[in-house]
Order: C-alpha cells, then structure tokens, then sequence
C-alpha cells in the first residue's frame, strides 16, 4: 500500500447509499435485491472495503429492519433515514451529517444499485484524494458519473442542496471546475438496476 492509498484508508469514509424502495421494481428495496447469492448491499460494502475503504456508513431506508435483519453488515455504521421516499438527496444528508465528529476529511459516495461498478473503480477515485477540498468523479467515456468523493470542506455546501433525486447534481454543477475526473470505463459499467429489464445485470 502506498502512502497516498495508506492516508485516503484512514481518511475517506465510504458511504454507500443504499436507502431506496424500488419503486419502478415493484417496491422490491434495492438493498435487498440479490446479487452472486448474496444482497446487493452486502456486495457494495465489500466493494467500498476491497477498494481501500477502512470504514463504511451505509444509509438505509426503505424495509430497514429487515436489511438489518439479513444482510451482514458487521463494522458498519448504520445510518437510518426516515425520509427515504423523498429522494436520494435526504440520504446523501443524512450520511454527510453522519460523519461529524468521526475525524473523516472526505467520503466517497456509492450507490447500492450500480453492481457494475467495482472496486478497480472506486480505488481509482480513492487514489486521487488530496484534502479535504478534493472534489473527484468517476468518469465513463468523459461523462461524469460515480463514485464521486466529496472532500469534507464541499460537505455543508452539499447539504444545502441536495434535494429530491439529484443528491449532489446542482453543486456539482456549481464547482465544476474543481473536479477532478477519473476515467474508469475500461474497468466498470455504471448501468443501474431501476426497472424490471435492468434485473438482467444481477448474478
């Protein structure tokens, strides 16, 4: 492990969205869906782990208890939102304001329903953390996408305006100019299981 990898372990939290009802999917939760025999979001920890993330707050929302109930999510924070259905906005709140306190400089966000993006992906975005102002995306033939880590001095910012299904989409916008793109479309596919079509993807 080199140095830069060595510090963006300690101080990069993942933090795996994963609070969705799946409403187009017939309100199967997303966290639950299964993927190589296990649940999705149980595959994304290990995703955000293997890529170097010692530590890992995971937002659920929808069917909490029973996410709880059967995947295994040992030495995770858990972080309930009880606005789920409003958007993945309120959960990308309720997981920055999660970090408070913990001494993180900066998280990576990653969502459950992307299991085409693995961790090759995420440790490319993790290599390219600086400080807590770094502001780094995936990036798929140019076009930004996700992961995207979000240095802890863009935190309040985000917050502010994250509403609905556009989590961080407006400030992005803002500061654009302050991000850093990495291309990581020759190692993943950043597809999303939304509808019933798109369960074809999953193991």
């Amino acid at each position: 492990m080199t140095h830069t990898e060595d510090r963006a372990a300690v101080q990069v939290v993942g933090l795996l969205l994963a609070a969705g009802g799946g409403r187009r999917l017939g309100g199967h939760p997303k966290a639950l869906l299964e993927h190589r025999g296990r649940p999705l979001v149980e595959h994304a920890v290990e995703v955000l782990r293997t890529a170097g993330c010692a530590r890992v707050h995971v937002v659920l929302g929808a069917a909490c208890d029973a996410v709880r109930e059967r995947a295994r999510l040992e030495g995770c924070v858990i972080v309930t939102n009880p606005e789920w259905e409003q958007g993945m906005g309120t959960s990308l709140r309720a997981g920055l304001g999660s970090l408070a306190g913990t001494g993180a400089r900066a998280a990576v966000a990653f969502l459950v329903d992307q299991p085409g993006i693995g961790p090759e992906a995420v440790a490319r975005v993790l290599t390219a953390y600086e400080d807590e102002s770094s502001l780094v995306c995936a990036a798929y033939d140019g076009v930004r996408g996700h992961p995207v880590l979000f240095g802890a001095a863009h935190w309040e910012g985000i917050a502010a305006t994250a509403t609905g299904d556009r989590g961080a989409r407006a400030y992005l916008k803002e500061h654009e100019e302050a991000i850093t793109l990495v291309e990581c479309g020759d190692v993943a596919r950043p597809f999303d299981i939304d509808t019933p079509e798109d369960l074809a993807h999953l193991e």
